[in-house]
């Protein structure tokens, strides 16, 4: 065999002029890729570093693009047109006249209007999310609709399907909806009780690696955590189904925050859930009623993001709250890899003399991640920005509190990933008692974080040089 690929090689570099025709292959190359790249129109910097990786290696960096690139989905927004009109259009009763900038631009770049919940619960940890979640799926009598992306076939991934499984032999429709990268753990036999129960299962973007004309979707996860129970009471936050996220048994399970509602937001979430299974299985929304009703004193609004817009709907929400504060900004993200805009509302917010402060892990479950993060502190911290390092267990709650009445909690890091490639879902809250509820959660936290000073020890090749190298790949984190 080594005699053979000797021999191949050998042929190979005879080749008469072999360096002209590589080069002019490589030019063909980088003009066919970089038109394909350029006519994208992404932000510069994320082009031109893909152009310069793509050139750095060529053909094998196509590759790289073709599974990791950037992509685009239009099918899913055709049928969101479609299941979205049955939900109210936009309440001005429900806003003032400032909150009602901010809810006409979530209906824009969604096609979900504001709403209002009768009821909103704060579950911090798994302690708190599991056991309601499970209460709650006992006393389901329609149906159960769960979507996830991590999902785990450990004690806490078993205890629920076994309870989904009860739910099923007595008749309530569930039906279960996984990321195939995020669940990837799950397997057909861990859940053939649930199906053989009479229970659904389907997987968000499976890999497709064996169609070589189709881009893989290997890059673009369904990151959302979503529970609809009998159309009435929902859950979503950050907090997934696995053992690593339940403090009752691991004390190292990471910090997190998760949303229990009930109330009129249900039906836009269960609008969300819809369209996704719609999607995964190829077909028409289901049947499911989800036009406006229950009313609460709670304003509330569903915002979603995805690959499917090129709005950035989640984005421009944290951008434009941060535009609009006049007290104080409040951030706790896992990640935070911010783009021109975020960085330019938090530091003139910090400028200008808002109380701006950022929560991060003292060290994400990326360490990439986390040397990105920290590129951003010298600005951060030169603007006016109070930046907190929290530890020892992985700080996973991703929120953001303006002011004394906004609260955004969801499933959205902070970052280039969550505001472009993964699909998400958030609620936008405009009510004094939930921010009060987020701004003591997050008060609280300070307790176990160390604030970053600005003169702090920062050795050139342990600090410094990872920090920068970490900044240049953060368009395409």
């Amino acid at each position: 065999m080594l005699e053979f690929l000797e021999s191949c090689w050998d042929t190979f570099v005879s080749i008469p002029h072999l360096g002209l025709y590589l080069v002019i292959g490589w030019i063909g190359y980088m003009v066919w890729v970089g038109a394909w790249i350029v006519l994208q129109k992404r932000e510069p910097a994320a082009t031109l570093s893909w152009l310069m990786g793509l050139a750095a290696l060529p053909y094998v960096g196509f590759l790289i693009y073709h599974v990791f690139g950037p992509q685009r989905i239009t099918r899913h927004r055709m049928r969101r047109s479609r299941t979205r009109d049955a939900l109210p259009v936009l309440a001005k009763a429900t806003c003032d006249l400032e909150a009602m900038e901010l809810a006409k631009l979530g209906q824009a770049t969604t096609g979900l209007p504001p709403s209002t919940a009768s009821d909103v619960r704060l579950l911090i940890d798994g302690s708190a999310k599991y056991p309601a979640l499970l209460a709650d799926i006992a006393l389901a009598r329609k149906h159960i609709h769960l979507e996830y992306y991590i999902y785990c076939p450990d004690q806490t991934g078993t205890a629920l399907r076994d309870a989904l499984v009860e739910r099923a032999l007595a008749g309530v429709k569930v039906r279960v909806l996984l990321d195939a990268v995020g669940s990837g753990k799950v397997t057909r036999d861990f859940m053939r009780p649930l199906t053989e129960a009479g229970g659904e299962l389907t997987w968000f973007h499976p890999m497709r690696f064996g169609r070589i004309w189709q881009r893989p979707w290997l890059n673009m996860r369904c990151h959302r955590k979503i529970v609809i129970i009998d159309n009435h009471i929902a859950y979503t936050g950050g907090i997934n189904i696995t053992d690593e996220e339940n403090d009752t048994l691991r004390s190292d399970a990471y910090r997190d925050l998760h949303l229990r509602l009930e109330g009129d937001a249900v039906r836009s979430l269960q609008t969300v859930f819809l369209e996704d299974w719609a999607y995964t299985n190829e077909a028409e929304p289901l049947d499911i009623d989800v036009s406006s009703r229950d009313p609460g004193p709670i304003p509330a609004q569903v915002l979603t993001s995805g690959p499917d817009s090129s709005w950035e709907a989640i984005h421009r929400l944290h951008v434009g709250a941060i535009h609009g504060a006049e007290k104080r900004v409040w951030l706790m993200t896992p990640y935070f890899v911010p783009g021109e805009a975020a960085m330019m509302a938090l530091t003139s917010a910090a400028l200008g003399g808002i109380d701006v402060r950022l929560l991060v892990p003292r060290m994400s479950d990326s360490r990439l991640v986390t040397y990105a993060a920290r590129s951003y502190y010298d600005l951060l911290l030169e603007a006016g920005v109070k930046v907190f390092e929290y530890g020892p267990r992985l700080m996973h709650s991703k929120a953001l509190l303006v002011d004394d009445d906004l609260a955004l909690i969801g499933s959205a890091n902070f970052d280039h990933r969550s505001f472009r490639l993964n699909f998400e879902v958030s609620m936008l809250f405009r009510d004094r008692g939930i921010a009060g509820q987020l701004a003591k959660l997050i008060d609280g936290e300070f307790a176990n974080a160390a604030p970053v000073l600005r003169e702090r020890e920062r050795p050139l090749f342990r600090v410094r040089l990872p920090e920068a190298l970490a900044r240049l790949l953060s368009p395409l984190l």
